[in-house]
């Protein structure tokens, strides 16, 4: 399997943009995609700001800083993609359109390129099934990063029931030469992380729900019961409770009612509180 020198990130956004800003600063070379260059250019000033931040906290150099920028390249089509060894696929978690992408770099990319998904839930084998080459389905792996992704050390590497070993272990390598400290498993739906925080976030709900204590008491005393940096509302809010609701129907799909969704969490999405996104969820934050 080739070296990876150039990466490929499909979607610019929160988990994207610090995916790809990861491989910069570990002096890869790095080609974002969106789907138009307007988000393109939201995705690069979402990098920028975050390295000028960095900058003036005296936790990177200005030079390093600089010199990450000049390693990534905007872009809204899938032109440069026939020269990269990895694509990371971050993009809205729905299986169709990951899987129109993936069609579409199945005819760019060349053979000895890895195409990943960052997705949160769903089965690698499932998503892997739409490539039409063998030696496709052997080079398509999970590489789920946690948010912020710059910030984030884990980062769980799947393997689906058509990948390869080699593969498996290219893409661990890669996450330890840009930082992080990656766990292998097998797949399954939620994988590690978010089947065992469904969980805990649905049964913190439904204390809420049933009358026992309030979100902030409940965050309160997860943060120093069990040591928690963040209660499981305010880790909603900050992930996102319109994710967290698909994370959770999916899981629910597959292992049934242990993880249907609490109703309080579908009317917070119904009503558009997402979270920290749109100003409002289990909590309300202020602009800006």
């Amino acid at each position: 399997m080739a070296e990876i020198k150039n990466v490929g990130i499909l979607g610019g956004g929160m988990m994207g943009s610090d995916i790809a800003l990861s491989c910069a600063l570990s002096e890869y070379t790095v080609l974002l995609k969106e789907q138009n260059r307007e988000l393109a250019q939201a995705g690069f000033k979402k990098i920028a700001s975050n390295l000028e931040k960095w900058v003036s906290k005296g936790k990177i150099s200005d030079e390093a800083a600089k010199d990450a920028v000049k390693r990534i390249t905007t872009t809204d089509s899938f032109d440069g993609f026939n020269n990269v060894d990895l694509v990371i696929e971050a993009i809205f978690e729905d299986p169709q359109i990951k899987i129109d992408n993936y069609l579409m770099l199945e005819k760019i990319c060349t053979p000895h390129c890895i195409i990943a998904s960052n997705t949160s839930s769903i089965s690698i084998t499932k998503l892997g099934a739409c490539f039409e080459e063998p030696s496709r389905k052997a080079q398509f792996v999970g590489m789920h990063f946690f948010s912020p992704a710059v910030i984030m050390k884990l980062v769980e590497v799947i393997k689906g029931e058509e990948t390869s070993q080699e593969t498996v272990d290219a893409a661990y390598d890669f996450c330890i030469k840009i930082n992080k400290e990656p766990v292998k498993i097998v797949d399954g739906v939620g994988f590690i992380v978010n089947r065992i925080l469904s969980a805990l976030t649905s049964e913190a709900i439904r204390l809420y729900e049933e009358g026992f204590a309030s979100p902030e008491d409940i965050d309160k005393a997860c943060r120093l019961g069990l040591g928690h940096p963040v209660g499981p509302f305010a880790l909603m809010d900050l992930a996102s409770n319109d994710l967290g609701l698909k994370i959770l129907r999916t899981l629910h799909e597959a292992y049934g009612e242990r993880f249907r969704p609490r109703p309080s969490l579908v009317k917070k999405v119904d009503a558009g509180h997402f979270g920290r996104k749109a100003g409002k969820g289990w909590f309300t934050y202020g602009k800006g």
